[in-house]
């Protein structure tokens, strides 16, 4: 009988909303899964169902090394993880702006550096963005360091693609719209999203495990609604 090399997806930022829904989609088609993340403590029911195939990394994008990351492959990396600050500019620290694009922009860079010689032949880099940080989209007050650092990604995200361009490697992004979380709330209190991460999770793992094929270096928005 031959046997089938296990899959690994990496997912930044995924102890609750959509990361966590990303999580569990991989993890019930049979992928094994690597969570990096500040709070471990919330997976832990996850874990113990998939024990074998869920391994939670407790890192900080803020300040990490190679020490960090076990040595496991990567065939799709999902840059999920972000950081949103709700301020006016005139508000905004040199402080805030460090931690937004540090944890939104300068540590997805810096991670997927550090993982290259861990990807596999065709390895899938997905970024998660925001309509925000897209061109010619409605921008907000207050989401001044937050819709800039997105955009930041997104560009990135066209970057890496031209620096890999004689690979097999794919890097996209997608931008996403309003969804049900935590940080939704933040920048927008008491708005109620049209989707869930529960929604959207089937989506991002078709996408992650798919897409690469047909493109590569693309921002792809994916939104019903934007407040």
């Amino acid at each position: 009988m031959q046997s089938t090399t296990p899959k690994y997806a990496w997912i930044t930022g995924a102890s609750r909303g959509i990361g966590l829904s990303t999580a569990q989609e991989f993890l019930s088609n049979g992928w094994h899964v690597v969570v990096l993340t500040r709070n471990t403590d919330p997976l832990q029911e996850l874990k113990e169902a998939y024990s074998e195939r869920l391994t939670l990394v407790s890192f900080d994008l803020l300040s990490f090394s190679k020490d960090d990351l076990p040595e496991l492959p990567v065939d799709v990396l999902i840059n999920n993880a972000g950081a949103l600050i709700n301020k006016p500019m005139a508000d905004i620290s040199n402080e805030d702006l460090q931690r937004i694009y540090g944890i939104n922009v300068f540590g997805p860079f810096q991670l997927i550096n550090l993982l290259r010689d861990q990807f596999r032949q065709d390895t899938h880099v997905i970024n998660i963005s925001s309509v925000g940080g897209v061109q010619g989209s409605v921008k907000f007050p207050g989401l001044t360091a937050y819709s800039s650092s997105k955009g930041a990604l997104s560009i990135l995200t066209e970057c890496l693609q031209a620096e890999f361009q004689d690979t097999k490697l794919a890097f996209n992004c997608l931008a996403l719209g309003a969804v049900q979380t935590e940080m939704l709330q933040e920048a927008f209190p008491g708005y109620d999203a049209p989707i869930s991460p529960d929604d959207l999770s089937p989506y991002i793992f078709d996408f992650a495990t798919t897409a690469h094929r047909v493109m590569k270096g693309k921002i792809i928005s994916v939104s019903l609604t934007t407040p």
